[in-house]
């Protein structure tokens, strides 16, 4: 029996296109000789698409599509996600896998276990499947499950409070081979978790588990790819990560175990280059400018725009005050050089000047030092969104998760833009992917990376006068959003005192009203702060 993974990456909402996409890859099977093509979750709406699912025109669109589908398929199966409508109750939608032999939709396999923590919100729009069923296909028996369905048996104790096991309920039926549609969300090493699971599924059935990952990214949200192949005995075959592919599976063929591992600093870069291209291009739009500081954020953020879009197609604007040192200017303008992007200074003292004088003299009052330094970064936003306005170019922040975590940024300053491409990434990180970027050939000027970060919004300013130590600090923010570790614990754990610890987290939660206000950002870790993450502005917990 040969499956083909159709790795696909499809746009939320855009039926016409996936459907186009899922009969290019039908065809494909159909020159590749394959007995079966195995789709993502939802692959027919992308994923997730959210409150759409509750449009009756948009379900009644999904069944039309998915009837045009089934025609073009003729001699082989196939199985493909998409949202079901209960004929007794057209309100009630399951999260389904439609299976198609022969032009004829055959049967349904709903998915039994519907997650409803971090970024995910199924309950909200699913009822849960009866049961996991098991299908008779080319003299093999298939078992069918979606994505959660097989969690559950690797990971019991999640945030989850599952009473079921849909791997389990299968053994009696002993299947020959297990297939999971996924729509996976990326998180850093994610992919080496899915591997684990899928071998936990193997080995409980003993047979091979063939997993299909959506690949792309809607929103924050990014999606790997990275499907699977895996037997009893361990990983056999991998799809690639953060693209689209069709990777044949001959199961009477006799192939010998693989591995695959990513260097996290890779992996984390090609996922923000993929969260950014699609951002732009599944929303029809192809430029993007930013604010170039002489800093490695921003730095790592027009590198990655630049792959992501092009260079030509990402503009850097310098904006230098009295407080801008000569080596920011000097990095601003080789980096730019380096990427081969458009890059434009446009000094800021004047407004800086006007603004002072004019804003003293209305408050009545002289300004404070947090005043000036936040206004310099506003005029730099105002100057940003000018030019966003008047090129149609979508402006990228640039701030990071361990600046966002301690409120270290301005508001409708450094924080405007559409999106936040590193705001999930810790400082440490941001350090460590630059330094990877430059393993062949210096792209981020050195002194950008390795010298002491720095706002410059006053005179010898850094950013450990009012933050703790980076690397301490990402070491906290790791512990407690993506571990829930108390203050104790992580005081144990890293040889500090408690006060310290909590002294940090009460910051944490002190400026969430900011992040409320920031962009969205692209999540690559276990917990970021702009989705899946839920917590009060207003409360009195103490830390």
């Amino acid at each position: 029996m040969k499956i083909l993974i159709s790795q696909i990456n499809p746009i939320v909402g855009d039926l016409k296109y996936n459907s186009e996409l899922i009969i290019k890859s039908i065809d494909h099977g159909e020159k590749l000789g394959a007995d079966l093509v195995l789709f993502p979750e939802l692959a027919l709406t992308g994923y997730p698409p959210q409150d759409l699912l509750w449009q009756q025109e948009f379900i009644q669109a999904v069944e039309a599509k998915l009837e045009q589908i089934a025609a073009t398929v003729k001699e082989m199966t196939v199985v493909i996600g998409f949202p079901r409508a209960c004929p007794k109750s057209p309100r009630k939608l399951f999260n389904s896998a439609a299976i198609i032999e022969k032009g004829k939709i055959i049967g349904y396999a709903d998915k039994v276990l519907l997650p409803t923590y971090d970024v995910f919100n199924e309950q909200r729009y699913f009822n849960s499947g009866k049961s996991s069923h098991v299908w008779t296909i080319k003299g093999k028996k298939v078992a069918i499950l979606i994505c959660e369905d097989i969690w559950q048996h690797s990971y019991p104790e999640t945030f989850s409070n599952y009473h079921r096991d849909p791997v389990l309920e299968l053994k009696t039926s002993s299947p020959d081979i297990v297939l999971n549609l996924s729509a996976s969300p990326y998180f850093s090493q994610k992919p080496l978790h899915r591997q684990t699971v899928c071998l936990k599924v193997a080995k409980t059935l003993n047979c091979p588990v063939i997993l299909c990952n959506q690949v792309g990214a809607n929103d924050s949200l990014i999606f790997d790819g990275n499907s699977l192949y895996v037997g009893p005995k361990g990983l056999i075959k991998c799809a690639a990560a953060f693209k689209e592919e069709h990777l044949l599976i001959d199961l009477e063929k006799q192939e010998a175990n693989s591995k695959k591992e990513e260097l996290a600093e890779k992996e984390l870069y090609e996922a923000l280059v993929l969260g950014v291209r699609d951002y732009f291009l599944k929303q029809g739009l192809k430029t993007a400018c930013l604010g170039l500081s002489g800093g490695v954020d921003s730095a790592l953020v027009a590198t990655i725009a630049s792959e992501a879009l092009g260079p030509q197609n990402v503009t850097a604007l310098f904006m230098p005050s009295r407080f801008s040192s000569f080596q920011s200017a000097r990095d601003a303008k080789l980096l730019a050089a380096n990427l081969k992007m458009p890059f434009k200074i446009i000094e800021i003292e004047e407004a800086f000047h006007s603004f002072s004088l004019f804003l003293t003299s209305q408050l009545d009052q002289p300004l404070l030092e947090v005043t000036t330094e936040n206004l310099q970064a506003r005029i730099r936003a105002l100057l940003l969104m000018a030019f966003s306005n008047n090129s149609g170019a979508l402006l990228l922040a640039t701030g990071n998760k361990s600046e966002l975590s301690m409120g270290y940024a301005t508001l409708y300053g450094d924080m405007c833009g559409a999106l936040g491409v590193i705001g999930d990434l810790t400082k440490s990180q941001v350090v460590a992917i630059a330094k990877w970027i430059n393993r062949a050939k210096e792209i981020i000027p050195w002194y950008t990376i390795e010298r002491p970060p720095s706002a410059e919004l006053k005179e010898n300013q850094k950013d450990s006068d009012v933050l703790p130590d980076y690397k301490l600090l990402d070491a906290i923010l790791t512990f407690y959003m993506e571990k829930n570790c108390s203050a104790q614990t992580i005081a144990n754990m890293l040889g500090i005192s408690q006060v310290e610890v909590e002294q940090i987290i009460l910051r944490i939660h002190q400026t969430e009203y900011k992040r409320r206000q920031a962009p969205p950002a692209l999540k690559v870790s276990a917990k970021a702060f702009t989705i899946g993450r839920h917590f009060p502005i207003v409360q009195r917990w103490s830390y």
